[in-house]
């Protein structure tokens, strides 16, 4: 190499090797309880030793990394939770990630340990990791504890996305909307609180309903949003003259999402709409970041994957569906919204 060549800089391969670890600081804090723990106030670190039943010098290390992330702060040795911990990180938030995030720890950590697999073969992790090759969102719901967990890391997301997905086309003109696999119904109340002239269906499965009811129930908009049990791939879909599948195409293969979207195609009068609520890929899929990362996600634990718009033209034109458009949001979902002609 000649002195006048220019070395690269570093820092994009240093932050990828680093971006685990940081990730796990998360993970661990949130399994650990620490947000928990200090929602009654600020704590020094033996007295959160004490509570936590670490180790006084390790746990340190810990807290002071939680304290770099922004989502501590220390002040005079008394560590206390940010807003954003509060907001997103204690259980008693109706605007928790834990549930997530605890997935993620206990469940996605291990699957993406086997990325390379999952590329070289083009199938997800679940056998390989687990030993199970059984429906796979039954993981999801094994007990009633993971069950309830997992939907309210969904519904911590939804709440983030579902605002952005209503507002980003003009759906005034639709009267009821049936969300499918709605879960806790976090799309159906944002889309009754913005447009008051509109009605809800949560559809789901009925293990899911129960907290869906629960949750629904709570918000101001209850008395328009019903919960109807039921599977999206088999029984009779509900009436409505607007569809939405929100984080539900990018679990499945074409053929899946094709035959979906004609039961809903075949379930919806002329002029009826679908919006689909998922991160788009760009088209040449270089970006953005969170939806190549949700793709590979996808991958390793699921049949499906994030798509362009151009793909989602694809598959909605196959099924039936005109005027296709893509609208993206700053939240972690976008939209895509199609009429039936």
């Amino acid at each position: 190499m000649s002195h006048e060549e220019t070395i690269p800089d570093p820092t994009p391969v240093l932050d990828l090797v680093e971006g685990f670890r940081r990730s796990k600081v998360l993970f661990a804090a949130v399994e650990l309880g620490v947000f928990d723990t200090l929602q009654g106030g600020g704590a020094v670190l033996g007295d959160l030793a004490s509570r936590l039943q670490c180790q006084p010098d390790s746990l340190e290390r810990l807290l002071d990394a939680c304290v770099q992330f922004q989502l501590l702060s220390k002040v005079e040795g008394v560590y206390a939770n940010t807003p954003v911990s509060t907001t997103y990180l204690c259980q008693s938030s109706p605007r928790r990630v834990t549930g997530y995030v605890r997935y993620s720890n206990a469940a996605l950590w291990k699957l993406w340990g086997s990325l390379e697999n999952a590329v070289r073969e083009g199938t997800h992790r679940w056998p390989e990791v687990y030993g199970w090759d059984g429906p796979i969102f039954g993981a999801f719901f094994q007990t009633e504890e993971s069950k309830r967990e997992f939907l309210w890391g969904m519904h911590g997301y939804g709440v983030i996305s579902s605002p952005a997905v209503v507002s980003a086309f003009d759906l005034s003109r639709f009267r009821c909307l049936v969300d499918l696999g709605g879960a806790t119904g976090h799309l159906a109340t944002a889309a009754c609180e913005r447009y008051p002239g509109m009605s809800a269906v949560v559809f789901d499965l009925p293990e899911v309903c129960p907290l869906a009811r629960e949750i629904v129930g709570q918000t101001k908009v209850a008395d328009r949003v019903s919960i109807v049990a039921g599977n999206f791939f088999e029984d009779v879909l509900p009436a409505g003259d607007l569809f939405a599948l929100g984080r539900i195409v990018h679990d499945w293969n074409a053929e899946k999402i094709v035959r979906l979207l004609q039961r809903v195609y075949d379930r919806l009068e002329s002029g009826g709409g679908i919006l689909i609520a998922e991160k788009l890929l760009w088209d040449d899929k270089t970006g953005p970041r969170w939806a190549q990362l949700q793709s590979l996600n996808m991958l390793v634990c699921t049949e499906g994957k994030e798509r362009s718009l151009p793909e989602y033209t694809d598959v909605l034109t196959r099924a039936g569906f005109v005027n296709v458009q893509g609208a993206r949001t700053d939240s972690p979902l976008d939209a895509v919204l199609a009429i039936k002609p």
